[in-house]
Parts: structure tokens; sequence; C-alpha cells
């Protein structure tokens, strides 16, 4: 499916008011939507918040060990020179720089999605899953909401909340992303003000147990917003929290340091139930590659980044969040 027919069938389910998935890769350019009633016929499984398409199983609690393989420390340095030059020569102040680390788990793709905890899941065919925290837009009684994720640590750190909330690098980057977000609510909503300014969220992961940053940020559709519904989402991708600013500059860049296309990693998915819609980024990202199992990870870089932070934060996020 191309982006224009992509289009057409979103506004014409939308206006119809007939309940659709959607999955957009970051490039735009492998976008799928099907009314729900074909999602598991065309091996999509998803969970979003309290709604599922698929009978959930029992999965016995055992413990998961991952063994991981990150990208080579020397592969990273080249990269994260090459965007510091980038931001010393202006052409972007934060860029979210990310790579995929092989993994071995005794667990398929089927049982990670299912053992899981996270308020959005996916699971396409044995081809990637994702169990991602970080809400993209939620629109319901003409609000429109984005919660973008900026900031991560490791809690069992000596006063670990304490440092995430001062760090000068964390407390810029995540102003850099609200201030964008805000921007491209503004292009479609109006009265978009900021709810909730930096809370902290703790979640459990296979190993140990990590607080993320976030922010809540709302505005006002038009009552016929089901009919600009293509160009409401549209217009905001790539979800600023995963690229950086400024955007388009910020993508040609990432294009050029990172290893080949990201496909659907940071991209978005979600789900119209006939009269709202949530959608979610798609971090938290592993996929089966060439027998392999990969998973993507990375951070924002700014000017006051510090490599091994950078690159400790990279394989920090290689998480399971179990049941």
């Amino acid at each position: 499916m191309n982006l224009s027919n992509f289009k057409t069938k979103m506004s014409a389910l939308a206006t119809a008011q007939r309940p659709f998935f959607f999955l957009i890769d970051f490039e735009l350019e492998k976008p799928v939507l099907c009314p729900l009633e074909d999602t598991l016929r065309l091996g999509f499984k998803f969970e979003v918040k309290a709604f599922r398409n698929f009978k959930r199983k029992n999965r016995k609690p055992n413990p998961l060990a991952l063994s991981i393989s990150p990208i080579p420390k020397t592969t990273y340095i080249k990269a994260y020179h090459k965007v510091k030059d980038e931001i010393f020569k202006g052409n972007t102040f934060l860029l979210n720089l990310t790579f995929p680390s092989v993994i071995q788990s005794p667990l398929d793709l089927e049982e990670v999605f299912h053992r899981a905890r996270a308020p959005y899941k996916l699971l396409y065919h044995n081809q990637f899953v994702v169990y991602s925290p970080e809400c993209f837009v939620k629109i319901k009684d003409n609000l429109i909401h984005s919660y973008p994720m900026k900031g991560t640590i490791d809690a069992k750190l000596p006063d670990a909340k304490k440092k995430l909330e001062t760090d000068p690098k964390e407390i810029n980057e995540h102003n850099t992303i609200v201030d964008l977000i805000r921007n491209d609510l503004s292009r479609v909503a109006n009265e978009v003000t900021v709810n909730r300014f930096r809370y902290l969220d703790k979640i459990k992961t296979q190993k140990n147990e990590i607080y993320h940053t976030s922010s809540e940020i709302k505005g006002k559709l038009p009552t016929d917003w089901k009919n600009q519904l293509p160009e409401i989402i549209l217009s905001m991708l790539p979800a600023g929290s995963i690229c950086g600013a400024p955007k388009t500059k910020t993508v040609s860049i990432i294009k050029n340091v990172e290893q080949g296309p990201r496909g659907y990693y940071t991209g978005i998915f979600g789900y119209f139930d006939g009269e709202n819609l949530d959608s979610a980024v798609n971090i938290r990202y592993l996929e089966k590659k060439d027998n392999q199992l990969l998973y993507r990870s990375g951070g924002g870089i700014t000017f006051l980044s510090n490599l091994e932070s950078e690159y400790n934060e990279l394989i920090e996020k290689i998480y399971v969040p179990l049941v």
C-alpha cells in the first residue's frame, strides 16, 4: 500500500466510523491499514491499553535472561562523532541515534509478546514484536493528547530519580522534544497546552527497574477531525521523540549515520474504534532478521552528551518488561 492509498482508506474508514488498525514505518514507505476484522488473518496481534484483538494466553512467569551483543563500541563512536559534528555545525541540536544489538533469548517472538507488560503491544507474524511504553497520540472527545518520552535511568543507581530530574542534559533534551511536539500539535489543533511536565514512570524489566520521563501535551481538534485524520497523523511524523530537531534536517542526518533504514522501528501503530483513536511509538522493538534476533535501541545526542553515557543508555534500554 502506498501513502496515497493509505490516506484514502484511512479517511474512508474513519468517516464511516469503522474500526481499523494501522502501522506506519519510519521512512513512510510501507504503511499498513486494515479493518479490525482483517487483522488476525493478515498476521497482526495487538493490544492498545485495555483493547486486544486476540485471546490472552497464560504463560509461566519463568525468569528470562537475555544474552546481549551490542553494536561494537568503535562503530558507535564513529556515528556519535558524526552526529556531534553536525551539532557543532548547527544542522541539528538533538538527534536520536539508534542501532541494532544481537540478542539471544530462550523465548520466541510470540512468547515475548504474550509475556511482556506494556500499554501498547504488537506482533507481526514471526517478524517483529513491539512492547512500547510510549503513546504517540490519543484522540478522544475532540481532544488530542501526546505523551513524548525522553529521559531514562537505571532506578537502582543512588539518587536515580533526583539525577534524572536535575541532569542538565536530560532537562535540555526533554524541553526540546516537548517544544517540538507542542509545535506539531499546533498545526492541527487549537488551545495547545502542556498538562503535565517531566513526570516519571518506573518500569520493571527482566534485569532491573528503570525510570522514564514523559510529559503530556493536549490540544482541541475541530469537530470534523475524522475527515482530516490522515493529515493529522502524517503531519506529526516522524515522532519527535525518536528523531530530534529540527526534524527535516535531523532525519536526513539519521539516514547518513545509521546502518540502513529503520523500517517499522520508531514508526507508529494504532487503533481506531469507530469513535476514538490511540497509538504508540514503535520503541522496545525486537525483530527476527537473517536468523538472528535484533533489538533496536538508542538515545538522544545533544551538545551536552557524554559518549560513555549514551552508549550505556543504548544498552540499558535493551529489556523485556515481563509479567
